[in-house]
């Protein structure tokens, strides 16, 4: 499994973060997706490496900013996962 990070820019509620999640589900298959606004970033659980250009047309779509995608091997932590 991968764990993909996006730095996203101009989210600002709860409902963004629903925007950005959606948009994402739309563009890549996900095991798992979150974002939060605070943090200004997505994280997504996805099988095999995720294409970032589709992600980053996906959540410009939306009319935020994709700022940095960084991708990574998920090791499972805790009994809850992440």
């Amino acid at each position: 499994m991968q764990k993909t990070t996006i730095r996203i820019d101009g989210m600002a509620c709860s409902m963004c973060e629903a925007h950005v999640c959606e948009a994402i589900c739309k563009a890549v298959s996900v095991k798992k997706v979150r974002a939060s606004h605070k943090k200004g970033e997505a994280e997504i659980l996805t099988e095999g490496v995720v294409d970032e250009a589709a992600l980053r047309r996906a959540i410009e779509a939306t009319g935020y900013r994709a700022l940095s995608v960084t991708s990574q091997p998920y090791v499972k932590k805790g009994l809850f996962g992440w």
